[in-house]
């Protein structure tokens, strides 16, 4: 995607965080080592691009891009923690909990979220966008982070570990914990732009399908990858005893169901009537990425 937007969400990310010097010192440390912590910005670049696929101006949609990011970095510092997935690495540094604690790395993801909603509905994110755009947009990152989204995801992946989960659940667990956010982003990206509801579902329907291509290979990589290409522990499903479609299925069909929801995703983009070359390549890329 356009690396051209990453500077710019860099410094919208970094103001919007507040300032450390207050008592709330250690919680603002620790919500900034994980926000800033680096990562590719897939969400963010995904809103900025599907807003300049539908005519928008990027300050528009600038705090639409901070504000899924702050959801999905939170979600991060969550999954980490010792009572979920019990990971000592993210990014190729100590998770959260392993440099704060695992209290404050808990406030740190509560704040980010909250944070995330605040600038959707701060006044001068409304002056920018517009009311309806923002009540819009804050609609949508809520239903697709709840309980019947990314935080729904996350209870079913709880609760399939120690057991093999069917297909459909595994399915089911994919759309809510991984492409949910995925689609968030896609669709806050026209909702931005002001696009309406069909060019809306449209980009809904290319996240889905991304979300459901990025966590198979995520899968895959588990298998195949090591800790020091993919920055994160590999063989955590396995030693968590975690369902799988990889475990279900084995790694041939996962490939190939990759490549489906890959080609599926550039199909929902013969929808927009713009250049969709570069949203094209990113499923691409992502469906080949190697961490």
């Amino acid at each position: 995607m356009n690396k051209c937007y990453l500077p710019l969400i860099e410094d919208a990310l970094e103001r919007y965080l507040p300032g450390s010097d207050s008592r709330e010192k250690k919680l603002i440390e620790s919500m900034r080592y994980s926000l800033k912590a680096g990562g590719k910005r897939v969400r963010p670049m995904l809103v900025l691009e599907f807003n300049a696929l539908c005519g928008g101006k990027i300050k528009r949609a600038l705090p639409f891009a901070c504000a899924v990011e702050m959801v999905h970095t939170y979600s991060l510092i969550h999954d980490d923690l010792p009572c979920m997935d019990d990971d000592d690495l993210r990014r190729g540094k100590p998770s959260n909990h392993k440099a704060f604690g695992e209290d404050t790395a808990l406030l740190a993801g509560d704040a980010l979220q909250t944070l995330a909603f605040e600038i959707l509905t701060r006044d001068d994110t409304a002056a920018l966008t517009g009311d309806t755009a923002c009540r819009k947009a804050a609609a949508t990152l809520a239903k697709y982070a709840g309980c019947y989204g990314m935080a729904g995801g996350q209870m079913i992946d709880l609760e399939s570990e120690q057991t093999q989960a069917s297909y459909e659940v595994i399915m089911e667990l994919i759309a809510k914990k991984t492409a949910c956010l995925l689609q968030a982003a896609c669709e806050l990206g026209c909702i931005a732009a002001g696009a309406d509801d069909k060019t809306v579902r449209a980009a809904g329907e290319y996240g889905k399908a991304i979300g459901y291509a990025f966590q198979i290979r995520d899968d895959i990589l588990d298998c195949i990858s090591t800790d020091e290409v993919l920055g994160k522990p590999v063989g955590s499903d396995e030693a968590n005893q975690k369902s799988t479609l990889v475990s279900l299925l084995g790694l041939e069909e996962c490939n190939r169901m990759v490549d489906k929801y890959t080609a599926e995703a550039i199909a929902a983009l013969r929808q927009f009537d713009g250049d969709t070359k570069t949203l094209s390549r990113f499923a691409v890329n992502l469906a080949r990425r190697k961490k």
